[in-house]
């Protein structure tokens, strides 16, 4: 029997890339985009599906290191992988009815790929230049997506803010890498962690990690690091938007929990130089509410999922905050809550984006109001709409509602219940701006022009194909939430 190499769902996203560059060589002048969809949708789908498979057969009870240190497969990793590679399906199958008039459409389902690889080997990395070069792998490409509308002022400048953001933030990163190796001598998460206990160079640690921690936050989109994201979600093409908010958040995230709870434990980190913990929990509480108040004043649908997003990294830094020292039941438990929550949270927020676009592809308009009769001309794609605003508010009509309730109840169970009660308010304020999304498509009157071109085959399989998957974790949600848990079980047991 032939075993798969431990890395088969970086390795299946990265050569499905090469494969897409090589078919547009072959035939560069025609125009094939249901033949370049389709390739990348089996990339995904088989990454995807090789880290479940690894999840449910138990390879990821065990370190899988690879290249001296630099990367290790497990079961904290695999799970990451099964994100972004299902995030990354549906937003190549929408892709298919977006982007079908657009040039260079090889280009972009290739950076969309390499994009993704980088995500997935950021959950990997072990060491902090492989966690620096993974990012960046999964940075560059999103630049050029996100500017990808050549023709957009809107699309080119979002880029040009992304991309300037990005590089400010991978130079504080950086710094901050040199900095930790001056006080370790050491690059690799678990040698850095040795050297930490008694370090006499507090001082230059405890900045080193306070840089790393602002790289991490410009990729979840966190405050401070977080004015890019409603600029380059609004900016971007819906699909570029929905693949950003949902897998590079959850990467950013993965590469986050690993480094600081591999390389920087608590208890030790706390008494020579910075205590992380509490440092995450003033950004979680700014995050989601800074997010939430301002997702409740905009008048634009998709500027409104930006804001949103802002608020749910919040949510997420909860696993983060509420760490403790020697607690590794506890800690198991929360940690493994916030990474249930970005599972949920990239099918539900992935489909709300791609209906976005579907409106876009219809030309119906940007605002709350031009949204107005949607459900009497597209009921199916509207019923799904309302699961993932739902859901998302955390009602019960999605699994969005038990992963809040899983990650508040971690939260409290940590020794945080104030924290989860600021989470609860901020998400009783999400429910007023999700519910606006839901009356103006079923209960105001839409206009008497409200005409809708076609029916894009792609993206409705896309919208319809994540709101099958929020309600599915709904009804399935133990399982996952058991799987997300060993998963950090395994990381804490490192």
């Amino acid at each position: 029997m032939v075993e798969l190499p431990p890395l088969t769902p970086q390795l299946a996203l990265g050569v499905t890339a090469l494969v897409l560059f090589g078919v547009d060589i072959v035939a560069p002048d025609t125009r094939k985009n249901g033949v370049l969809a389709g390739i990348s949708a089996v990339g995904t789908t088989v990454a995807a599906a090789t880290a479940a498979w690894f999840l449910a057969a138990g390879t990821g009870d065990y370190r899988f290191v690879q290249f001296d240190g630099a990367l290790v497969v497990d079961a904290f990793s695999l799970f990451f992988a099964f994100v972004v590679g299902s995030v990354a399906t549906l937003v190549v199958v929408a892709s298919y009815d977006y982007v079908r008039e657009e040039d260079h459409l090889a280009e972009f389902y290739s950076l969309t790929l390499l994009a993704a690889t980088g995500m997935t080997l950021m959950a990997s990395a072990n060491s902090l230049v492989t966690a620096f070069v993974a990012l960046e792998l999964a940075s560059l490409p999103s630049y050029a997506l996100v500017a990808f509308l050549k023709t957009n002022r809107g699309s080119v400048e979002a880029g040009l803010k992304y991309f300037l953001v990005g590089a400010l933030s991978s130079a504080v990163m950086a710094y901050g890498i040199s900095l930790v190796y001056a006080t370790s001598g050491s690059l690799l998460l678990a040698d850095v962690a040795d050297a930490v206990a008694g370090n006499e160079f507090g001082g230059v640690l405890g900045l080193g990690v306070l840089m790393l921690v602002g790289g991490f936050a410009f990729k979840t989109a966190s405050v401070p690091f977080h004015f890019w994201a409603p600029e380059a979600y609004e900016g971007a093409p819906s699909p570029v938007s929905a693949f950003l908010s949902s897998a590079s958040k959850a990467a950013g995230f993965a590469v986050a929990f690993r480094v600081l709870v591999t390389a920087f434990p608590i208890a030790d980190v706390a008494a020579v130089a910075i205590d992380w913990t509490l440092l995450f929990a003033v950004l979680a509480v700014v995050t989601m509410t800074l997010g939430n108040f301002a997702a409740a004043t905009q008048d634009r649908v998709k500027r409104m999922l930006a804001y949103s997003s802002i608020g749910h990294a919040g949510y997420v830094l909860m696993g983060l905050a509420a760490l403790q020292s020697g607690a590794t039941d506890a800690n198991s438990f929360v940690l493994g809550a916030s990474m249930t929550h970005l599972l949920v949270y990239g099918f539900m927020n992935t489909g709300a984006f791609l209906f976005v676009a579907l409106v876009e592809y219809w030309d119906v308009g940007k605002t709350f109001e031009d949204y107005n009769g949607l459900g009497t001309r597209a009921p199916v794609a509207c019923v799904a709409m309302t699961v993932f605003m739902f859901s998302l508010a955390g009602l019960p009509v999605g699994g969005g509602f038990l992963s809040k309730y899983l990650l508040f109840a971690g939260t409290v169970q940590a020794g945080f219940a104030w924290l989860a009660a600021v989470a609860a308010v901020n998400s009783a304020l999400s429910l007023y701006y999700y519910s606006r999304v839901v009356k103006a498509i079923w209960i105001e009157e839409p206009s008497d022009d409200l005409t809708l071109r076609g029916t894009p085959t792609g993206l409705y399989a896309a919208v319809v194909a994540a709101a099958v998957a929020t309600v599915v974790l709904l009804v399935a949600f133990d399982p996952v939430a058991r799987t997300a848990i060993h998963a950090a079980e395994v990381l804490f047991a490192l």
